[in-house]
């Protein structure tokens, strides 16, 4: 099982939704089928590459950014693609950064030959680096690896459901747009859904802390009940250092003919430095993937 680091970061999501249960539904049904569901959404965004347009602000309660943490905004346009290592069972998303603050990433090109190429026959290694180059430009103290937007959906496979622990959420309300209006389009569902809590339960959780430690994951999400498509989700993990949130909205895309993450919020907050990261990131340009990447890469 691959698993994300979190150095003080944490997930959570939060869509904003009212969901209804069709009457015959059962949990266990509607987590099967959400099971089924991304067993195959995972196959099919494989082949597709997005565009994102990631914003990262940090603030530290008043006082000065540390120099060594400057700065405190940044924007990033970068292609998202999701990638197998060979040799490895789990997908990750690769974020290939290619404009800094508006400056063009100069190295890229040599970058990704040498992760794509060199790295492919190790899959220890070729994961660390995928995971550290998606990281490579955050901002802030607190280190992660954990703000992409699929990260969540694995905690929905067969193989994983059993580490955790599901049940009908009472509040259906997204807790970050409890606080500000979500735009529109993003966070809003028409259709009724089931809203699921989950928790993990078993060691050996799918995020660590810095030191190795078990981080248990926790959230909900938001899911037709007859089809299993994951609308929204909330991925939650704090610990006495640090609390962190990562909403994801999913939305149809006719060029692709399925659902795609549309926008990802999230929020860190540092107990100990009192920093506050908070990003937004949006997403477009869905396209096919091109055949240099697959080439590199187990998509079976």
């Amino acid at each position: 099982m691959t698993r994300a680091r979190l150095s003080h970061v944490v997930l959570l999501v939060m869509p904003v939704l009212h969901a209804s249960a069709a009457e015959e539904a059962t949990l266990r049904i509607v987590l099967a089928r959400a099971g089924t569901y991304v067993t195959e959404y995972r196959q099919q965004m494989s082949s597709i590459v997005a565009e994102e347009r990631y914003i990262q602000e940090a603030r530290y309660q008043g006082r000065p950014v540390p120099p060594d943490l400057q700065p405190e905004h940044r924007e990033l346009r970068s292609d998202l693609l999701l990638v197998r290592p060979a040799g490895a069972r789990d997908w990750l998303q690769l974020r290939d950064v290619f404009e800094v603050d508006g400056h063009p990433v100069r190295d890229r090109s040599e970058r990704l030959t040498k992760l794509l190429n060199e790295a492919s026959r190790f899959a220890d290694a070729q994961i660390a680096s995928i995971v550290n180059e998606s990281a490579r430009y955050n901002i802030g103290s607190i280190q992660r690896t954990v703000n992409v937007p699929l990260l969540p959906l694995m905690f929905l496979e067969p193989r994983n459901q059993d580490r955790f622990k599901f049940k009908l959420a009472v509040d259906r309300r997204p807790a970050m747009t409890r606080e500000e209006p979500a735009p529109p389009g993003a966070f809003r569902v028409s259709t009724e859904v089931w809203v699921l809590e989950y928790r993990e339960t078993e060691p050996g959780t799918f995020i660590r802390t810095p030191g190795r430690k078990d981080l248990p994951s926790h959230g909900r999400f938001w899911i037709e009940p007859t089809t299993g498509r994951v609308l929204m989700s909330e991925l939650v993990n704090d610990d006495r250092a640090v609390h962190a949130t990562i909403d994801v909205s999913y939305q149809s895309e006719p060029l692709v003919g399925f659902l795609v993450p549309i926008e990802m919020r999230e929020r860190y907050e540092g107990r100990r430095d009192g920093v506050r990261i908070e990003g937004t990131a949006t997403y477009g340009r869905f396209r096919q993937l091109q055949p240099r990447v697959g080439d590199q890469f187990d998509r079976k």
